[in-house]
C-alpha cells in the first residue's frame, strides 16, 4: 500500500529511541527518552507504548501504520517476546512484544539490536549487494549481526550473534559483565576499556607513567579512566595512550578475525559510539592486523554509513521486509 509507515524502536539500557519511517528508509519523525527502570519490568513496555502513541498522534495522521519493529539489547527470549535478564536493565524478564501488540493490534517484530542493525545495513546501508554480511558494534558492549548466504542468523533464543563473548584472552585476566572471563567485551568495549587500561597501568613502572597525559587527567588507576579519556589522550599524541590504543587494536583484530573465520563475510560494517567517535584510531589497527589472525580471506571492513541509526533502520526494515 502506498504511503504505509512503520514504527522502529531501539531499546537500550540507557535510552529508548523511536522512529517513524517508510519503506524507502525515510525517517519522518523520532523521539528519544531515558529508559524507565523505576516502574518494574512492565514499565519499559509502557514507556514504549506512550512514546509510540505520541509519535503516531503528531506525525502519522491518516497514513496506515504497517507494524512495529524492535531492536533491543539482549539477551532475548524471542519465544516469550522479551528480554531475559538483560545486562543493563535490572529485571529478570522484560516483556516487549505482547504489550505492544495488545496496545496497537499491530504485528510486532523483535530482534537483537545488532541483528536489527545488520538488517538495516542490508536493506538501507552498505550491505545491499552482499549475501554474506556482518555488522559489529563497538560501544558500551560488543555485539554482532550476521547474514550467511542471504540468511539472517537468529538462533534458538534470538542470540546467535553474541560475538562480544568470544574468548580472546585464554588467561582470563579480566571479568566480563556477563560473569565469564577473557571475553572480547571485557577488554575492548566501553565498559571494558577502563578495566583494561587499569590492568596495563598496574603493570607499568612509575617512571613509565611520568609525563603521560592520561595519567595526568585521570590519576592513573582512578575511577576517572574512561574510553573517552583514553582515546582523547591518544588523539592528542600521548605516547602511553597510543600504546594502549594499539593494544586494544590488536585485541579487536583478534575478535574480528574470529568473526571472519566463523562467518566468512564479504563485508563487515562497524558501528557503535567507540568506533563512530574514534574512526581512524579504531579501524586502522584492525585493518592492519586482522590478516595476522584470520584464516579466511579478509573482507572489506568499513564504518557503517547508517551511523547511530543502524538499529532504528533495521527495526523499520523488519516490518517492511520480515523475511529478510
Amino acid at each position: 500500500m502506498v504511503g504505509e509507515l512503520a514504527i522502529g524502536v531501539d531499546v537500550g539500557g540507557t535510552n529508548i529511541r523511536i522512529a517513524l519511517g517508510d519503506k524507502e528508509g525515510r525517517v519522518l519523525a523520532r523521539l528519544s527518552e531515558e529508559t524507565e527502570k523505576t516502574k518494574g519490568p512492565e514499565g519499559v513496555g509502557s514507556q514504549i507504548i506512550n512514546m509510540v502513541r505520541s509519535i503516531k498522534t503528531r506525525e502519522a495522521r491518516a497514513r496506515r501504520i504497517k507494524g512495529i519493529g524492535i531492536g533491543s539489547a539482549g539477551p532475548l527470549d524471542i519465544r516469550k517476546g522479551g528480554l531475559m535478564k538483560p545486562t543493563n536493565i535490572p529485571f529478570n524478564f522484560v516483556p516487549l512484544v505482547e504489550p505492544l501488540e495488545n496496545a496497537f493490534r499491530l504485528p510486532t517484530y523483535l530482534l537483537n539490536d545488532c541483528a536489527a542493525a545488520v538488517v538495516g545495513e542490508r536493506i538501507f546501508g552498505a550491505g545491499k549487494d552482499h549475501e554474506n554480511l556482518v555488522y559489529i558494534t563497538l560501544s558500551t558492549g560488543i555485539g554482532g549481526g550476521i547474514y550467511v548466504n542471504g540468511h539472517l542468523l537468529v538462533g534458538k533464543d534470538g542470540n546467535a550473534h553474541e560475538v562480544g563473548h568470544f574468548t580472546i584472552d585464554y588467561e582470563g585476566r579480566l571479568l566480563c559483565g556477563c560473569g565469564k572471563r577473557g571475553h572480547w567485551e571485557a577488554y575492548c568495549s566501553g565498559n571494558g576499556i577502563p578495566n583494561y587500561v587499569r590492568l596495563i597501568l598496574g603493570q607499568k613502572q612509575p617512571e613509565e607513567l611520568m609525563g603521560s597525559l592520561l595519567v595526568k587527567d585521570t590519576g592513573a588507576s582512578s575511577a576517572q579512566v574512561t574510553a573517552k579519556t583514553l582515546f582523547d589522550a591518544a588523539k592528542a599524541g600521548d605516547r602511553l595512550s597510543r600504546e594502549i590504543v594499539e593494544k586494544i587494536g590488536e585485541l579487536n583484530a583478534v575478535g574480528f578475525a574470529c568473526v571472519i573465520d566463523a562467518y566468512d563475510p564479504s563485508l563487515i560494517t562497524v558501528g557503535g559510539a567507540i568506533a563512530l567517535k574514534n574512526r581512524d584510531v579504531v579501524i586502522k589497527p584492525i585493518r592492519a592486523r586482522v590478516g595476522d589472525h584470520a584464516r579466511n580471506r579478509v573482507p572489506e571492513i568499513e564504518i557503517t554509513p547508517l551511523g547511530d541509526d543502524a538499529v532504528l533502520y533495521g527495526a523499520l526494515a523488519s516490518v517492511f521486509y520480515p523475511d529478510q
